[in-house]
């Protein structure tokens, strides 16, 4: 059974004013469409997108096709020449947030394997089994034997299916020894096959060879360095960190990443990273997925070639989550989103920002960049806005419904409305917890929490701590629908609550069931008043 102290883990710490935004250029005067200059001296420099070769008119329309495509973005900071020229978050998102980034965790963990062979503890050429010998098989095979850290590097360890799903259901928590337990069917370099469990025995391996987790490795020679900090990366059950997913770091972060990359390794003055393993890792070290689009290309030391042009190159995680470089026009894109169609989203950047990027300054443009500063302030997600009102909320506030057994031993829930809102409790025997949400509108939980992880999490999605962003609306005369927006994630929870005489019918339907149209596996909750 699930221990109620691990509910809404997602509501976080920390403090938001509610409707908050930090748009990327803030005009400073009519007649200086000068950007702000950031008071983090860490902070990438600002600058207006003229100054530095790409008009608003194209970041615009970049946006418009944003907003009509009905993708969902998060937030976006487009970098040229080393200056921001425009930014945004849609609203409940922020700039002091951070974002999970899935799988573009995975070009800052080839990151630090380039740091550790600049530092002569490693080289891509050592086998894997060699830094293992405690976990290797009873019988180990010739492929298993071959392998080495460049096939890690390049998914190409001759596995013929994603290893994680063992790693995770290894019954004595180690997975090292699972992932060498795996059938290596193929001739490692010889096969293709993306594999996140191959990027966790890269973090493995780095803390075995350096004494430290990937994260706080990184902490010490990346994140300080570029100004990186609130981050936070997942952990297996033996305290090594994944690897391939579970960092969460701010858009700006992204950014930085992609320009160090950008700047061959280089970041004021001193070379973090050596140029030699910028151009290895983000060059076509093997061919990647069949077919023609951006997946196809190739595939570099964790990252990934891109279509339009030879030498562009990206880290990219589910749902939408990029860090694109083009070298050649010196720029650098970073996106967080919650997106069903990850070509689709590309698509939108190289259709309208990749034709603008001029290679001179370009005119001012007082009245567009206005205009676009204006756009990027008023971005936001509206929430669900059907019927703010029902006779039915006077008839069940402040009633405390009984729950029949459930997975989560939750014993009563409650609803308490105001003119502005409802706050949900539940309640078991340790005590209660509360969410309010705004009807029809945005409200941020204000609350510190110390759960581990949510009460309602959906395995792999949503089980790690998030601020929320909560609302309630009504559906019918009869079905209140919140939607809680798990604003340091990717994610959100839909919950319809059916109120029928003293009865209520509690159901759950998560964003990602929701934008691939399939059921929601988690129990409903009832309860009798």
């Amino acid at each position: 059974m699930t221990d109620r102290r691990q509910f809404l883990q997602h509501l976080g710490i920390g403090v938001l004013i509610l409707g908050a935004t930090s748009p990327l250029t803030q005009c400073q005067s009519e007649k200086s469409p000068e950007a702000s200059i950031p008071l983090d001296p860490l902070a990438l420099p600002r600058s207006t997108p003229e100054q530095q070769g790409i008009s608003s008119e194209a970041i615009l329309q970049f946006l418009a096709d944003i907003k009509t495509s009905g993708i969902e973005f998060h937030s976006f900071m487009l970098v040229r020449k080393g200056h921001v020229v425009a930014e945004g978050w849609w609203d409940p998102y922020g700039p002091h947030l951070k974002h999970t980034l899935y799988s573009l965790s995975k070009s800052f963990t080839s990151t630090g394997i380039g740091m550790l062979v600049a530092e002569g503890k490693l080289s891509v050429e050592d086998q894997v089994l060699s830094f293992f010998p405690e976990y290797a098989p009873a019988e180990v095979s010739e492929n298993l034997g071959a392998m080495k850290i460049k096939h890690l590097l390049t998914m190409t360890t001759g596995h013929g299916q994603d290893t994680m799903g063992a790693l995770r259901s290894a019954e004595d928590n180690i997975w090292v020894k699972a992932f060498l337990a795996r059938t290596v069917d193929f001739e490692p370099g010889t096969h293709f096959l993306y594999n996140t469990g191959a990027t966790y025995m890269l973090s493995a391996i780095l803390q075995k060879q350096s004494g430290q987790t990937l994260f706080d490795y990184l902490s010490e020679r990346l994140f300080v360095p570029l100004g990186i900090d609130g981050a936070d990366w997942e952990t297996c059950p033996m305290g090594i960190n994944t690897g391939g997913y579970g960092l969460r770091v701010r858009t700006e972060d992204i950014a930085k990443l992609g320009q160090l990359y950008l700047q061959k390794g280089e970041w004021k003055g001193k070379q973090l990273l050596p140029a030699t393993w910028v151009e290895e890792a983000t060059k076509k070290q093997t061919n990647s997925q069949e077919g023609d689009n951006d997946w196809s290309q190739g595939y570099g030391y964790q990252f990934w070639r891109c279509k339009p042009a030879p030498g562009f190159y990206r880290g990219d995680g589910a749902f939408g989550q990029y860090c694109i470089v083009i070298p050649q026009k010196e720029t650098v894109l970073a996106i967080t989103s919650e997106s069903f169609d990850m070509q689709a989203s590309m698509q939108i950047a190289w259709d309208n920002l990749l034709p603008a990027l001029s290679d001179e300054k370009i005119a001012e443009n007082t009245s567009s960049y206005q205009l676009l500063s204006e756009k990027l302030k008023q971005l936001k997600l509206d929430p669900p806005m059907l019927a703010a009102s029902s006779p039915k909320a006077a008839e069940v506030s402040g009633k405390s419904f009984k729950l029949a057994t459930n997975d989560w031993e939750i014993q009563t829930v409650s609803f308490q409305f105001t003119d502005q809102d409802c706050t949900f409790t539940l309640q078991d025997a340790k005590g209660s917890q509360q969410i309010m949400c705004g009807l029809s509108a945005w409200i941020i939980d204000r609350n510190e929490r110390s759960e581990e992880r949510s009460l309602f999490a959906v395995p792999g999605r949503t089980t790690v701590p998030s601020q929320i962003a909560a609302s309630a609306t009504w559906k019918d005369e009869n079905t209140l629908q919140m939607t809680w927006r798990f604003i340091e994630n990717a994610h959100h929870d839909q919950i319809d609550c059916t109120f029928d005489g003293d009865k209520v019918v509690i159901s759950f339907k998560n964003s990602v069931a929701i934008g691939r149209k399939q059921e929601d596996e988690r129990m409903n909750l009832t309860g009798q008043a």
